[in-house]
């Protein structure tokens, strides 16, 4: 499905680039002198988030492993808990669909009429794939999602000389 607000006058179908993070926008330099948006910023917690009580198996697995590290770099905040739960949740049924499939060991299957069709199992995987490149890419979890957020840095740590002056 194209966004019909991105594509030009002509009726063409050019989609523009996802919006630049903020912080990036703000090492590039504003050259067009333009008024600069600078959107709310969510509450950091000091600890990294726990998964969502709904996660299991598979999809709390991959919120264990990847959280920490999205913390680290402030790409995971109070408010991505929603979006990264359906990260872990879409991995879960990919490695799920993965497994099955790899179980069954056949990309086709026979209908009752004999004919060969695609193995359902496939066409799940392949959506959930979809969905973890879709939503890893806002998490930097993709190299072109890195690329797109390499102008960020991770938060430094507190210095001992924090508050002593002003």
């Amino acid at each position: 499905m194209v966004d019909r607000s991105a594509c030009d006058r002509k009726g063409g179908s050019h989609v523009r680039p996802p919006p630049e993070h903020p912080r990036l926008r703000l090492l590039k330099g504003n050259p067009g002198k333009r008024p600069a948006r600078s959107p709310p910023e969510p509450a950091r917690t000091d600890e990294c988030p726990q998964p969502p009580q709904h996660l299991n198996g598979y999809a709390r697995e991959a919120w264990l492993e990847l959280a920490p590290e999205l913390h680290r770099l402030n790409l995971l905040t109070t408010l991505d808990v929603g979006p990264f739960s359906v990260y872990c949740a879409a991995y879960a049924t990919w490695r799920q669909a993965e497994e099955a499939r790899a179980r069954e060991g056949e990309l086709t299957i026979a209908t009752a009429e004999g004919h060969q069709r695609v193995n359902p199992l496939v066409r799940i995987s392949s959506q959930a794939m979809n969905d973890l490149l879709g939503f890893g890419a806002a998490f930097g979890l993709t190299p072109s999602g890195r690329l797109r957020l390499s102008g960020i840095s991770p938060p430094q740590p507190p210095s001992k000389f924090d508050g002593l002056l002003g």
